[in-house]
Formats: structure tokens, sequence, C-alpha cells
């Protein structure tokens, strides 16, 4: 399914297992002799800075096979490191969408690394379903989030020594830290909410009153409001943005969560859509649905989704756009 993958499964920040894969038919030029090698498993230990030490209980031509092999795949100038989230299907929908869109041109297939650590992902996947007691006022100032920030530095750090060129983070509640997260990173990171800002400009949309400026509806749960990065770059981009009322997160969206917890798709399908409505009729021209929950609730031709942006589209067109310029760059 995947056409180029460096896939990482993190169980702790000093030990990696790796698998690495190339699909032949679509990068056919082969720049060096140890890509055209059939897909292979190893073991990358680390210490807690993201290097990598030798190791000492293997043979020393088995390190430097190993060594030979993650260096030539992770040299390319548009390599993109991509830090999984609070699910790891959403990393994978994320990824499947990097493929499936990069694939029509050769020139934009990327080799990429991906961690997911499946600690991390539960930790914010409850987060962010149980915002409705974790984020309230008092219960956020209390909750200690630095273990979280410290396991996303460290992934960060691996992504920066694996050869990564450029960061992306298909995770909405991991952009809460992002700052703290990727401050003196070496590399760029690409962030999903000024990702979403660059496809509204680059839109054809118009405002639905003249002279008014773009009215944008954020749709998501609580934490990820509470956190305010949307709203933030939203705002310097000069969008109006336009949040859910109390009444519609207390009786629909906060509400649409309990209900997938509880798998019942078709409240929270039924809940979803009234509060679409609700940011609608606010006379929005369109509304980012910010929440991988969300965006996978409804059909794909429900009409309502044609008024809503995903931002992992629009993040995923970004770092193939980033990957395509870094090529150009580097030749």
């Amino acid at each position: 399914m995947f056409n180029t993958s460096l896939q990482m499964s993190l169980n702790c920040p000093s030990h990696l297992s790796v698998s690495v894969t190339r699909q032949r038919n679509v990068c056919k030029r082969v720049l060096n002799p140890v890509l055209a090698m059939p897909p292979s498993s190893v073991i990358l230990h680390t210490d807690e800075s993201g290097e990598f030490p030798e190791s000492r209980n293997s043979s020393s031509s088995s390190n430097a096979s190993l060594s030979s092999c993650a260096g030539s795949l992770l040299c390319h100038p548009n390599t993109v490191g991509i830090m999984g989230g609070g699910s790891v299907d959403s990393t994978l929908s994320f990824v499947r969408k990097l493929v499936h869109w990069s694939k029509e041109n050769e020139e934009t297939c990327m080799p990429f690394v991906l961690c997911s650590d499946p600690v991390l992902n539960r930790e914010l996947l409850s987060l962010e379903r149980n915002s409705s007691s974790l984020c309230s006022r008092n219960a956020r100032s209390q909750f200690d989030h630095s273990p979280i920030v410290e396991s996303l530095l460290s992934k960060r750090v691996f992504l920066e020594k694996s050869g990564a060129q450029c960061i992306v983070v298909p995770c909405h509640i991991s952009h809460s830290w992002h700052d703290e997260v990727f401050k003196g990173c070496s590399i760029p990171s690409l962030h999903m909410a000024e990702c979403v800002s660059r496809e509204l400009k680059e839109s054809k949309l118009k405002p639905l009153e003249a002279g008014s400026p773009l009215r944008i509806g954020v749709l998501a749960t609580d934490a990820t409001l509470k956190a305010g990065f949307y709203q933030e770059k939203l705002q310097n981009e000069g969008f109006e943005v336009v949040l859910p009322d109390k009444a519609t997160m207390e009786h629909t969206v906060i509400p649409a969560i309990d209900a997938i917890n509880r798998k019942d798709m078709e409240g929270a399908q039924n809940l979803l859509r009234i509060a679409l409505q609700v940011l609608l009729v606010r006379a929005v021209n369109t509304v980012i649905l910010a929440s991988n929950d969300m965006c996978d609730l409804l059909p794909r031709d429900d009409p309502l989704l044609k008024k809503c942006i995903d931002p992992m589209d629009a993040l995923a067109m970004s770092t193939i756009k980033w990957a395509q310029q870094a090529v150009k760059e580097g030749t």
C-alpha cells in the first residue's frame, strides 16, 4: 500500500524497531545500490539524546551493513520525518494521502521516517477524548503535561538524528506544545494550522458579505480549542474565527465525542451534523474540522463535508510541496 516508508515503533525512547521498505515501481531510478536491496528489518539503539552508538552485541560487519543501509536511505534532501499522534490509524491515513497524492508524479516521491509510540498514542488520545474532564480551566492547570512534552521532544530529536530534513505532526492535540517541542530544532517543521491558513489564502473563497474578512469556523475537541493555536494562526492571517458557543459544545460536540467513546457512531454522526449546521448558520465561509474522529465520522459524499476543510489534507499537500521544493534546491 505504501510506496516508500520507514516505519518505526517506539516502545521507549532508547529502543527503536525499524522496518525499511521500498516499492520499485514508484522510484524506478536507482540512486544507490543499497536502495535496491530487498526490504529488511533492523534494530537501532539510541541513547536519550537520539544518538546511534554502535551496538556491542552485534558483529562489526552487521553494524557496517545497518549503518550503510540507514545512512543511504535517509540522506536525501526531501526526507520527511512524521511524528505519530493519538491514533495509529489517523497517522497511517495521513501517510496514505502523502503516497496517493505524490505518486502521480515520480519527482515528488519522497523518503520518510515514521515514528509511532503506542504509549504516547494512548496518552494523547485519552487527553483529547476526555477533554471535558481533563481540560476544564481548573483541571487543565493541575494536569501535568510534561511527560507528553518530553516524549514528543525525544521523538523530534530522533527524527532529526535519523536524517529527516523536515518534520510534520499529523495530530491536532500535539500542536498544543508545538513551540516547546520544536524550539531549537535544526530543521523546519510544518505547523498544521499554518498549512490550513495557507490553503485558505490560496482558495477562491469570497466573504459572504462584501468588505468583510473570511469567517472561518473551527470545530474540534475541547482540548484542541482551548489550546488556541488554530485561532491564533488564523487571526494572524486576517481571518475571523468563529468557535462553537458554550451550548453547542455542551450539547453536541462533547456528547459526540462521548458517543464515539461508546462506539455509538450513528449518535455521534447526528450530533456532529447539528454542530456543523449551527456554525454554518452563523455565516461562516467554511468549517475547519480539526478532529480526526470527526473527519472520519461522516460518509465521504455527505454534503456537509463539502463545507469543511480537513487539516490533514492541508498538511499532506504542504508536505508534498515542501518535498518538491527541497528536490529542486538540492539539484
